[in-house]
């Protein structure tokens, strides 16, 4: 997990994110309706983790992030293929292309807000900012973005290196997650666990389906903004709970038992989207 979270990750969203074509990314409607649900997720497992079942501030907000962060990828890009067809993956390249910066960005500022609490405002900034550019997944996404902005062409050798550590990048994080699940088993979570699948599963898709309609989304980016949001946790949701050693237990079931899950509501929604 250090391997990932530190070196491989990162060069994944850097590759990611430099070769981009940002003129096709930025479709408001698209992406405004998929982010209000993705926020409005991450609020309710926020406030309900900390109220309804008394977890810490910490604790919370990573869970939190659970509920923020879908499985775009490894689950949102193959269903919506096989549904749908290649030209239907454009929206979600466009959600995927943002989708780590405004995740991490979130979860990265209100984590270091909950842990500054008491501090005066200038601190407190200082020891957000801080956090947020020393983390390296957020420095390989702004240099990607650097790379991009300027048209920086890399040479071959250097990006033949870091395709090397992305390509090891899932994989390696996937493997490591197996030896979580074994280490941390969901003993006495369960609910809040479903919890979590609840909102990732049912509720977050279910808002993007209103803001769609309310934007008047063209039926092809309908279908895939709602597919996305409906996957269960990524990966990054156990990433980021290690990072600052909160929920790990959680975040790690969440990822199981939603992937799981999602083999039932993905159905559900699909039929819906007939």
């Amino acid at each position: 997990m250090k391997f990932t979270q530190t070196f491989a990750i990162p060069c994944l969203l850097f590759r990611a994110v430099s070769t981009l074509d940002l003129s096709q990314t930025f479709h408001f409607a698209l992406l405004g309706g998929f982010y209000f649900g993705a926020v409005c997720g991450f609020c309710l497992g926020l406030f309900g983790a900390r109220f309804l079942f008394k977890r810490t501030w910490d604790d919370s907000v990573a869970i939190g992030f659970c509920c923020l962060f879908s499985n775009s990828v490894l689950l949102g890009l193959p269903i919506t293929e096989r549904a749908y067809g290649t030209a239907a993956l454009t929206a979600n390249f466009a959600i995927i292309a943002v989708h780590a910066p405004i995740c991490y960005g979130i979860g990265i500022t209100v984590m270091e807000l909950v842990r500054g609490r008491g501090s005066s405002a200038p601190e407190l900034l200082r020891k957000v900012l801080q956090a947020i550019f020393k983390n390296a997944l957020v420095i390989a996404l702004g240099l990607g973005f650097f790379v991009n902005l300027l048209g920086i062409i890399l040479p071959v050798i250097l990006t033949d290196g870091l395709d090397l550590l992305a390509n090891a990048a899932l994989p390696a994080a996937l493997f490591g997650l197996g030896g979580v699940l074994v280490r941390y088993r969901p003993e006495g979570d369960l609910r809040i666990i479903l919890y979590i699948c609840t909102i990732s599963l049912l509720v977050h898709p279910s808002l993007v389906w209103l803001t769609g309609r309310y934007f008047d989304l063209s039926k092809t980016d309908f279908q895939s903004a709602i597919l996305t949001a409906a996957m269960a946790p990524g990966i990054n949701t156990y990433i980021f709970a290690n990072m600052y050693g909160s929920a790990r237990r959680i975040a790690a079931s969440a990822v199981l038992i939603g992937t799981a899950l999602t083999i039932f509501t993905a159905s559900f929604w699909l039929y819906a989207l007939r």
